[in-house]
């Protein structure tokens, strides 16, 4: 979908600057119509974004108009170093290609943690004590961060501190948590063992941390954007950046229209285009459940160190609690039946809680860095005033609070201290590199694998009513999806990023990319970068 250069979103209708309306149908796989819940990238909604209205930009000129920074991405980490970049004086443009909230933060679980994926042991093994102490600073600036954001904005997002706990499940995960403990206590985390928990899951060990929180991340989000806007920022909503040109002065094309700016920073998750941090970071889903319980909700923070891990919080919307539980992660697009992830997470939760009813269930992707550690900083490749943000794992709230204090420094030529640690152009030849090698080979495994898997297709009629496949048919390789309605949508298999085979994600009603995590529509639209273009669409006689 691609709006008229100039115009904005009302009803069904742009409205252009130059005083003339054009008549614009929107996919009615979106519904982008006014008094409709916040949109995100797929057919499940999360708790956050089924009590939150979109998100309505302010209608500012910005045609002919030169910005000191264009941020690319509406989410936590474009909003927040968007206003980062105001406060600092300079002026600000952010153009989000769908809508603020739409992609992976507002489909978070929201757990604002001092400790990350990586444990610090790891990080202090692959780049020093000096950087696992460093980035142990470095969360607790980012939740100090969210923290004054929301006193000095007054900003509404059910923010509360929570207790921590970390329990193992058996004796291999004792001997990890052991090690969690010892490193996190080493870095300044207050983490230590203790005897109680407030979670009906058995454990074998268990230790707890103070001090973490969590919030409404939607909630904060609209806040920042409002925030953002009244202060004199520019956001542009369904505005796709296309291409970044240019040296000292950038050329920003976007599908409303050409931006002139100073520098620019890419917030989008990952960047897009074909770059090496594709290479460096690996594509995954996880799966969370909102759910109704007939007893007791635990006011606490809740994580098994199982492989992939399972986490738990209680959230309460709308005068509602919400126990809300997460896990089941597995790579983008190597998972065949999705569906199966939610009921696996759904089945093991019944176990240990007393559930009256699944209220809500959603997926979200994120992308594993090959070292542990989030690329923070100016993107390889690109002229020295263009950045990135990706990378983050499990921890975007954190990261991306954090990188709006990083790249609000490097914008600005401020020396800052994270500079070495999160370089997106850092080479560590331990770390990360056995997992350098099996992410770049299951790329070329599904990129050239996957091709020979395809099933070949004589009739149409053997596609059932939602159904969708990808197949061979009269020399084309087509993905093609039925709807309750019968219709039939086809469209080419090739990911649009570097022609990797896309999966279909049934939960989601998605085409995924297995290689880099491109996302599309089943009509072909593009959700998710790195790809820039929607899928080929295939008319079928």
């Amino acid at each position: 979908m691609t709006e008229p250069s100039g115009c904005r979103l009302a009803g069904k209708y742009f409205y252009s600057s130059l005083g003339k309306c054009k008549k614009y149908v929107t996919p009615k796989w979106y519904g982008f119509y006014i008094g409709m819940n916040m949109k995100r990238d797929g057919s499940n909604i999360s708790l956050w974004q089924s009590a939150i209205p979109d998100f309505k930009e302010k209608q500012t000129a910005f045609s002919d108009r030169k910005f000191d920074v264009v941020v690319v991405g509406g989410g936590i980490t474009g909003l927040s170093t968007a206003l980062k970049i105001l406060e600092s004086g300079k002026s600000c443009l952010l153009a989000e290609a769908q809508e603020i909230g739409f992609g992976t933060s507002g489909g978070t679980t929201a757990h604002l943690n001092n400790f990350f994926d990586t444990p610090y042991y790891q990080v202090e093994k692959d780049f020093g004590a000096a950087s696992a102490q460093l980035l142990a600073k470095g969360a607790n600036d980012a939740i100090s961060l969210i923290v004054e954001n929301i006193r000095k904005y007054s900003i509404d997002c059910s923010f509360s501190k929570r207790e921590g706990f970390l329990f193992a499940l058996d004796e291999k995960q004792k001997d990890e948590l052991e090690k969690i403990v010892e490193s996190a206590k080493k870095v300044g985390v207050p983490m230590d063992f203790t005897n109680t928990s407030p979670f009906p899951v058995p454990y074998i060990s268990i230790a707890s941390v103070e001090n973490q929180a969590q919030f409404n991340p939607a909630a904060y989000m609209q806040g920042l954007a409002s925030v953002f806007e009244n202060a004199g920022g520019v956001i542009l909503q369904h505005c796709r950046v296309t291409e970044i040109s240019g040296d000292e002065e950038l050329e920003v094309k976007t599908s409303r229209g050409i931006v002139k700016a100073s520098a620019a920073v890419y917030a989008t998750h990952i960047p897009p285009g074909v770059n090496i941090l594709h290479f460096r970071c690996a594509p995954y889903r996880s799966y969370a459940l909102g759910l109704k319980l007939k007893g007791e909700y635990p006011e606490a923070l809740g994580y098994d160190l199982h492989d992939p891990y399972r986490y738990y919080r209680t959230q309460e919307v709308d005068g509602q609690k919400y126990l809300i539980a997460g896990g089941e992660d597995h790579k983008t697009g190597h998972e065949e039946n999705t569906n199966a992830c939610f009921a696996h997470l759904e089945s093991y939760v019944r176990k240990f809680f007393d559930v009256e009813e699944v209220a809500f269930k959603w997926s979200s992707q994120y992308f594993e860095p090959a070292d542990g550690v989030a690329y923070i900083g100016h993107l390889p490749g690109n002229p020295e005033n263009v950045f990135v943000a990706t990378g983050f794992g499990g921890n975007g709230m954190i990261y991306g609070s954090l990188s709006a204090l990083v790249l609000a420094d490097l914008i600005r030529g401020k020396k800052t201290e994270y500079a070495k640690l999160f370089d997106p152009s850092r080479i560590k030849p331990v770390a990360g590199f056995s997992n350098f090698v099996k992410e770049a080979a299951d790329v070329v495994g599904h990129f050239i694998g996957d091709k020979a898997k395809i099933e070949k297709i004589d009739s149409f009629s053997d596609l059932a009513t939602g159904e969708a496949r990808v197949v061979r048919h009269d020399g084309h390789v087509l993905a093609l999806y039925k709807d309750e309605q019968q219709r039939l949508h086809a469209v080419n298999s090739a990911c649009t990023h570097i022609k990797c085979t896309v999966a279909w994600n049934a939960s989601e009603k998605s085409w995924d990319c297995p290689c880099h995590g491109s996302r599309f529509s089943y009509d072909g639209t593009m959700l998710t970068g790195p790809a820039r273009k929607d899928l080929e669409v295939i008319k079928l006689a």
